[in-house]
């Protein structure tokens, strides 16, 4: 038999049944029936089970998890009273189950129907609003959002996200590194490579590894130039090292292997060098990846192949995203693929007009330039060369000029257009020497006006992409100098040009949209500038020159100039914007054949989605408001 006085006393301290006048209270406990549990019992399982109502825990326990592919558990909870579950699996997962629940022996719950559930949240909107904001919340958990982003195949898209984009190198067997000291002559070390069975050998210097040789270095530089097999094996040797921390994860490898160029990872462990990876025996392992396709697009030769490569990264990323794979890494495939069809087309045109006159660094900026690209890009680009002597000055400049612009007319025919506010290398403006770049940025600094702001920050969001890197840094040491003298005008500005776009929420909490033909949709770009200057005003306050957003957000963290949640908070939420626009993007490509924007239309969104973005439009009005705070001196910015 039920109690009322106990069902009242439970719904008084209950979230959020405790809220609802007592009159509510009242009336729903001749709707509640109770249950017990008189050993482990599995209640419900994920996504399977159908919930007939919602439950209170008045006395015992609820275990609640997610199982993974070998039904291991993940994201275990213990609750006890007073707690209230399944409602957000009724009102957003098709009144399936959520998680998968275990009742402790001796629980007790008492369980309010589901269609008197959902006629409570009908009339009371905080009551309602207490469920979606809670999900809204755990969405911001990468693992939690992965359990329940893709529910129907589980299984087989946890795997797959596992083995390459969530498993990490020191889960994988790499080989043990075969050594020689720098004297050994060349002979010897390919004894001791046949030896071991491998085709890399490195070299050591007392105790640093210096360099490494391959059989490729043995046929190339040995046999091919006939040098004395007696040699030291200093003398041919191949470097720069390139390594890779042992937390790292798999796609980190191959992606890293294709930015240096290198075909051998050292694997680092608390500073020591414990084995090796080659990048054929990744890309063997991994034959259906995605990094198997940008290996294809590095052999890829002329504009058409180039362009059909580009025109094939929207079914790629779809493949990702489906997968669960997060949004920073499907940015980083994207990126990837545009930075070595660029790549190309540089030294396509350098081979056409001859080697440059001048040392020189093509630099990639904007979204680009922070690794941050979608399927909606087009060309951010930038040219500094070295300062030379007054006679040579003028054929220099001529000779970059024509160089970016034929970099750049190739690549619109690939299928990155050019941009629309000139922030490109073929504009003069954007094409001169170190000196004359270094005043660019002092008067960006000096005189703050709004037009100076925007140009500094997209020229702050650099990385070199072809040429001399010690440009770039010269650049930078001057940068840093420059940020140092005491100029509060200048970040005034810059903080408000990360205070112009406002989270797209209603006064009543709802997501704001406008009308374009007959669709309600929100501009998702506007709504995640916010996260990208606000972090960016951050990281030049503390001269932080990491290059994307979550890189810029784990430099802020490991200074403490953030918390591990602010941390959390940022990161999850960008990415999970990111993903939503990849998707939208992805679709309006292979679905509906159009060229892709940043419009997103409110009736193509679930519940989840909804309920997960008004908690990230909450999330970045309060950063903006310590924005203004912070560097504005105005809570009104």
């Amino acid at each position: 038999m039920k109690n009322a006085e106990d069902i009242l006393a439970l719904l008084k301290s209950t979230h959020p049944f405790k809220v609802l006048p007592e009159t509510v209270q009242i009336s729903l406990i001749e709707l509640m029936y109770p249950h017990r549990f008189t050993k482990d019992t599995l209640v419900y399982r994920q996504n399977i089970t159908d919930m007939e109502g919602v439950d209170l825990i008045q006395k015992g326990e609820y275990e609640t998890f997610f199982l993974d592919s070998s039904d291991n558990k993940r994201l275990i909870e213990i609750h006890h009273t007073p707690y209230c579950f399944g409602g957000i699996s009724v009102l957003l997962n098709r009144t399936k189950a959520l998680k998968s629940v275990i009742a402790k022996k001796g629980t007790v719950i008492y369980r309010l129907p589901r269609k008197n559930f959902i006629e409570l949240c009908n009339a009371n909107e905080e009551f309602f609003q207490f469920f979606t904001n809670s999900f809204g919340k755990r969405m911001l958990d990468e693992e939690f959002a992965h359990f329940v982003k893709s529910p129907a195949s589980f299984e087989e898209s946890y795997f797959a996200a596992d083995q390459l984009y969530s498993r990490k190198i020191e889960h994988i067997v790499y080989k043990d590194i075969v050594a020689c000291t720098s004297d050994t002559p060349i002979y010897e070390v390919a004894r001791t490579m046949a030896q071991h069975k491998v085709s890399c050998a490195f070299i050591k210097d007392e105790d640093h590894i210096i360099g490494y040789v391959t059989d490729m270095t043995l046929r190339d530089r040995v046999i091919a130039q006939q040098v004395a097999a007696t040699a030291p094996i200093v003398s041919v040797m191949d470097n720069p090292i390139v390594s890779i921390s042992n937390q790292a994860y798999l796609y980190e490898a191959v992606l890293k292997m294709f930015h240096t160029k290198s075909r051998y990872l050292l694997v680092e462990k608390e500073g020591k060098y414990v084995g090796f990876l080659s990048r054929n025996r990744l890309l063997s392992e991994q034959g259906q990846s995605p990094l198997v396709f940008i290996q294809s697009v590095k052999l890829a030769e002329t504009g058409d192949e180039l362009r059909d490569k580009w025109n094939n990264v929207p079914e790629i990323i779809h493949q990702l995203l489906a997968r669960g794979v997060n949004a920073e890494i499907a940015n980083q495939v994207i990126t990837t693929v545009a930075d070595s069809i660029a790549l190309k087309v540089i030294e396509k045109v350098i081979k056409a007009m001859g080697e440059p006159p001048a040392k020189f660094v093509f630099m990639v900026t904007g979204s680009e330039g922070r690794k941050e690209q979608t399927l909606m890009t087009d060309q951010d680009n930038a040219i500094i060369y070295e300062d030379k002597a007054n006679e040579q000055r003028e054929y220099v400049r001529d000779y970059f000029l024509k160089f970016a612009r034929e970099v750049s007319d190739q690549l619109n025919t690939i299928g990155f257009s050019y941009c629309t506010g000139g922030y490109m290398a073929s504009n003069p403006e954007w094409t001169h020497s170190l000196s004359h770049w270094k005043n660019n940025y002092k008067m960006w600094i000096e005189e703050s006006i709004p037009e100076n702001a925007i140009k500094f920050s997209t020229f702050f969001d650099c990385r070199r992409l072809y040429g001399d890197q010690h440009i770039i840094d010269q650049l930078k040491d001057f940068l840093t100098v420059e940020l140092r003298k005491p100029n509060e005008r200048f970040f005034a500005f810059i903080a408000k040009n990360a205070l112009q776009y406002e989270p797209p929420l209603t006064f009543f909490k709802t997501i704001k949209t406008q009308t374009i033909g007959s669709t309600e949709v929100f501009n998702i770009k506007k709504a995640m500038t916010p996260i990208v200057d606000l972090v960016r005003v951050y990281a030049l306050k503390n001269q932080i020159y990491e290059e994307n957003t979550g890189g810029r957000l784990k430099a802020l963290l490991n200074l403490g100039i953030f918390t591990q949640e602010q941390y959390d908070e940022l990161h999850q939420s960008y990415y999970y914007l990111m993903s939503i626009r990849l998707k939208n993007q992805t679709n309006q490509i292979r679905i509906a054949k159009l060229n892709p924007d940043n419009y997103i239309a409110i009736e193509n969104l679930t519940k989840i989605e909804k309920a997960t973005l008004k908690e990230i439009f909450k999330t970045i009005g309060n950063f903006q408001l310590g924005i203004k705070l912070k560097f504005t001196n105005n809570i009104f910015g």
